[in-house]
């Protein structure tokens, strides 16, 4: 109860991934998603407790925070949506749903988490990391892909807004920009093209390497990128 990690919009890629390694590390883990009954594998696996959540719902991310116990040392946001097509046809409704996960949705995870971290004692100095899975659209906004990029932009001026206000309250803030395909379940890369798809067993680490930062060097963000991404 007192070394909890909560993953909301968990899945069998990434997160997956970042749960296994999280679990290894010790941590008592709390798996989130919409559905809930595509976790049982994974919660079994690792020891977590399931949630059903859409992250995108005020009240059901307040509920979703009020059901894990004691100390929460990692929470990890990662859901995100998108409306793709040319900017003139775009359906307002599912721009609006788009946001709502992407950028309202990290900022519901975002506030429960600063609240949880602030009212807990800090230990060696900190009081816990929250980390916002970004991607390459929070930096560079990609044609026909104007909700992604407003969602992600708007979630990167979050997290940085979130890391200066908390980083000296002893809480850490980090964006990852995952830069590239990740080599989740079912997907596989050319033959003529090895290793181009990112290993998420290695964003994990990525991930863990940010959590156990001392908060002399505490990072706000992190790129990823394949070692053929043109940059």
């Amino acid at each position: 109860m007192g070394n909890n990690a909560l993953i909301i919009g968990a899945g069998p890629g990434n997160s997956a991934s970042l749960a296994r390694l999280l679990n290894r590390e010790g941590y008592s883990l709390h798996l989130a998603a919409r559905n809930a009954g595509k976790l049982g594998s994974l919660a079994q696996e690792t020891g977590a407790m399931a949630h059903s959540c859409d992250a995108s719902d005020a009240d059901q991310v307040a509920a979703l925070f009020d059901a894990v116990p004691g100390r929460i040392e990692v929470v990890v946001y990662n859901p995100s949506a998108r409306s793709r097509g040319p900017v003139a046809e775009l359906d307002p409704a599912e721009v609006r749903r788009a946001l709502e996960i992407t950028a309202f949705g990290a900022f519901l995870a975002g506030k429960h988490a600063a609240g949880r971290m602030l009212a807990q004692p800090a230990k060696d100095g900190k009081r816990g990391t929250i980390l916002f899975t970004g991607a390459s659209a929070g930096v560079k906004g990609f044609p026909q892909s104007a909700s992604f990029a407003m969602g992600k932009f708007a979630q990167r001026g979050l997290a940085q807004s979130m890391a200066r206000e908390l980083h000296p309250q002893g809480i850490h803030v980090a964006w990852i920009n995952i830069d590239g395909g990740i080599r989740n379940p079912g997907r596989t890369e050319p033959q003529d093209r090895p290793d181009s798809m990112l290993d998420p067993d290695e964003i994990a680490r990525a991930y863990l390497g940010l959590i156990q930062q001392q908060r002399s060097v505490w990072s706000n963000e992190l790129a990823i990128r394949p070692w053929l991404e043109r940059f």
